[in-house]
């Protein structure tokens, strides 16, 4: 279990009244939510209730038609705001961000470049975990989508100073055990002071520390 420290205490998120349209269609509007450290967040609904969307407003890829979302009260939509949010911030989206070309400790070590550069004894630790010792430096095209998946969640074991995990459809071509890892993983994070917010299609109801933020059904 990975031990993230007092470092990691995120501060309090709120969504105030956030609206959000694509291609001239209302995903939701008027969403309120309040976390705060130590929460963990599933958004669910049915598909194209805007779960993937309100992710990526999180995560800064794409506008709110209206309303804010503060952090620390500040607005993460625009100035000073943002640039807090984003260090504090790490997102892991549907797609994994690997590139076939390189190997899984290539993949990580630029990963991670962007935003603090990290040793590749901490980057072979962290594929240890992920259940990927031997792997180091195989290219990441020879690998399984689910082994592919994994080398992007190394990341929560390098990335440990984040307070804040926003995560699309992290358990996607996980086998069972790697998904039971991972959601402790989740867990242990949020009980040492971060924020996780996810999508899945996986159930989490067998965990009571989940809350659920259910799209797709307001008037």
């Amino acid at each position: 279990m990975v031990a993230y420290g007092a470092a990691v205490t995120a501060e309090q998120i709120d969504i105030i009244d956030l609206s959000c349209e694509r291609d001239e269609r209302e995903l939701f509007a008027g969403l309120n939510c309040r976390l705060q450290a130590g929460e963990v967040l599933q958004v669910a609904g049915p598909n194209g209730a805007g779960k993937t969307s309100l992710l990526r407003i999180l995560a800064g890829l794409m506008p709110a038609t209206a309303g804010d979302i503060r952090y620390a009260d500040r607005s993460i939509l625009s100035g000073g705001g943002r640039d807090y949010w984003r260090r504090h911030l790490l997102f892991l989206g549907h797609a994994t961000a690997i590139k076939a070309t390189l190997s899984a400790e290539e993949n990580l070590s630029w990963l991670c470049a962007l935003d603090h550069p990290v040793e590749r004894d901490a980057i072979w630790d962290a594929l240890a975990a992920v259940g990927l010792r031997g792997y180091e430096d195989v290219p990441c095209r020879q690998m399984s989508a689910g082994q592919q998946r994994r080398v992007a969640l190394a990341r929560l074991r390098l990335q440990t100073a984040k307070p804040i995990w926003v995560l699309d459809e992290p358990f996607t071509a996980l086998d069972q055990t790697a998904v039971r890892a991972l959601e402790q993983q989740i867990l242990a994070f949020a009980r040492q002071g971060g924020i996780a917010v996810l999508t899945t299609h996986h159930s989490l109801d067998h965990l009571s520390e989940v809350r659920r933020l259910e799209l797709g059904r307001m008037s």
